[in-house]
């Protein structure tokens, strides 16, 4: 079974404030679009946007929808950084924990991530001269390794998300990191494009590790030209660079072939990262939501 969630970044990248004069969405107005437009799960945003205990039980139970997954970026580069950060990922644990009650057939992934650098993020795309050297991916997945233990003992399953400018971003560094560790790998379209990769050949060459899935449109010129012009992620989500499925150069149909024929099983969470700006329709976010979910029915 699939199941398919939405995700806060879809109505903004909520870490980072919108331009002067837009309002991000409000949780429960967030959770009311996924449930009218047929999501069962959401992912979890930044720790406590949805709620804490009792409260996020109640918002996740009232809406109708699971918790599919959430964000845990970490200093996996840097011992002493990353010590010094483990108390973070047994924060956001505890928020999954909470949760855990609401999702009776898919617990909840962990989805751990690198916090990257400011060289991998002042050069997106990455390249050989911004990669990890052999000594310093060995203590890297060691790192990895330690904070996937940490998630299994509490009860859930670790899954890692690739993503621009990272240390994990291109398909040679998914490479890497599928060979030293045995963490499941969140597969996303969006950032495998940006990193040089491309989802179909993607899933082929890693759909076996696969445990989690980021499913997300891409117009591939926005994005060449953000790693031309060595700009930020910023640009990426205010250049709309992910689009509804279909509007992109995502082969859609061949990379959702391909899943459903895998028999993968877990959640796939469709993101459409954005930045709100003045002057956009507040009613697109949910039209988008509305045409990314009836895109996949004839697969799901």
């Amino acid at each position: 079974m699939i199941k398919v969630a939405g995700a806060p970044v879809s109505f903004g990248v909520f870490e980072l404030a919108p331009e002067d004069g837009v309002d991000l969405v409000l949780p429960d107005e967030l959770c009311d679009v996924l449930h009218r437009q047929d999501y069962v799960g959401v992912d979890m945003g930044p720790i406590g946007f949805l709620g804490r205990g009792q409260k996020l039980r109640d918002r996740l139970d009232r809406h109708g929808l699971e918790l599919a997954g959430g964000w845990i970026d970490l200093p996996f580069s840097d011992n002493v950084a990353f010590s010094e950060a483990l108390g973070s990922l047994d924060t956001a644990l505890d928020v999954f924990s909470e949760a855990a009650e609401a999702s009776p057939e898919f617990l909840p992934l962990p989805t751990l991530a690198c916090s990257g650098s400011p060289e991998r993020r002042a050069n997106p795309g990455g390249g050989p001269r911004y990669a990890l050297t052999a000594s310093r991916w060995e203590a890297f997945a060691e790192n990895v390794m330690t904070a996937a233990d940490r998630v299994r003992a509490r009860g859930f399953e670790p899954t890692f998300h690739h993503h621009a400018c990272t240390y994990v971003e291109t398909p040679e560094e998914i490479d890497e990191l599928l060979a030293r560790t045995d963490i499941g790998l969140t597969l996303d379209t969006g950032h495998l494009i940006l990193g040089g990769g491309e989802p179909v050949a993607g899933w082929r060459r890693w759909g076996r590790r696969v445990n989690h899935l980021h499913l997300k449109d891409a117009r591939v010129d926005v994005l060449r030209a953000v790693i031309e012009r060595k700009s930020d992620m910023r640009a990426v989500w205010t250049g709309k660079a992910f689009v509804p499925l279909g509007a992109g150069d995502l082969d859609v149909s061949t990379f959702m072939t391909l899943v459903a024929e895998s028999g993968y099983q877990g959640w796939l969470v469709i993101e459409q990262d954005t930045i709100p700006a003045v002057g956009d329709d507040p009613r697109q976010i949910e039209a988008d939501h509305r045409t990314n979910r009836e895109a996949l029915r004839k697969w799901l």
